[in-house]
């Protein structure tokens, strides 16, 4: 979002300003007008009340627009190059512990996770991997934090037996080793075709009475522009129409996971 901001600037005059906090953070100001846009990688929450969205994520729209990934992470120095699906779900649960169970170190893995369960990577985890958004983690070393950025740095500078998932934009501005997936590396080409598994779409979130505000609607269709589509290509990610086939898919997950576990999270 940092270059499409300062490219829509370069392109209109119009300075966009970015502040961080997380999916919910984007959707849940926008629904508060607090402010006009909002990024997110996960759908509003569902009130199981009303079966309706949660009361502070109403009246927004969700307007996807790209496709990226979730990277599993580890310290540079760590040997573990590749998991499969079945072994991070078993990290997650406790029941692989050491890294010598994944062809590693004979050392116990410390699995970093981030607090709660509607964070964008929280919830996408338990969506892509568990299908199931009330699925807990437990780990014998489990370290738990408020945010993504102290998990990245952790397993950047100090965790040597650290593993954790965080968004793929991120992770490559670390000193951190990404895992291959199944045999799959998070690279453009395998996120837009799907075999990649932890991919997800990224939203632009707007309230919908900012719809006929000017500035919304013009930024919103220069992300959706070619120039705007260029411009995440160039970033390493995957405009939406481009791997449009992948969102049958999504859907089918996060139905898989609604069904599982959605409404004992309120």
């Amino acid at each position: 979002m940092t270059e499409m901001a300062k490219a829509y600037e370069k392109k209109t005059g119009v300075k966009i300003e970015l502040q961080g906090g997380g999916a919910t953070k984007g959707i849940r100001k926008v629904s508060a007008r607090e402010i006009d846009l909002g990024g997110s990688c996960r759908q509003t929450l569902e009130d199981p009340n009303t079966l309706s969205s949660h009361t502070q994520e109403r009246r927004v729209q969700m307007d996807p627009v790209a496709w990226d990934a979730l990277a599993v992470i580890v310290h540079k120095d760590n040997p573990v190059g590749n998991i499969t699906l079945d072994q991070l779900r078993k990290v997650y649960t406790g029941s692989i512990t050491n890294w010598s169970q994944l062809g590693g170190n004979n050392a116990p893995i410390e699995l970093y996770i981030r607090k709660g369960k509607i964070s964008g990577v929280g919830r996408t985890v338990r969506e892509l991997i568990f299908y199931n958004y009330d699925q807990e983690f437990t780990s014998p070393k489990m370290r738990v934090e408020k945010s993504t950025g102290p998990i990245e740095k952790a397993i950047e500078k100090d965790a040597v037996n650290g593993i954790a998932i965080t968004g793929i934009s991120s992770a490559k501005r670390r000193k951190v080793k990404l895992v291959k997936l199944e045999g799959h590396e998070p690279s453009y080409e395998n996120i837009k075709n799907g075999s990649y598994l932890l991919y997800r779409p990224l939203f632009l979130v707007s309230h919908l009475r900012s719809l006929d505000n000017p500035e919304v609607r013009k930024f919103s269709q220069f992300v959706h522009s070619e120039e705007g589509k260029e411009i995440m290509r160039k970033v390493g990610t995957v405009p939406y129409e481009d791997a449009i086939h992948l969102w049958l898919k999504y859907l089918n997950s996060v139905r898989r996971a609604q069904e599982a576990g959605l409404r004992r999270l309120f």
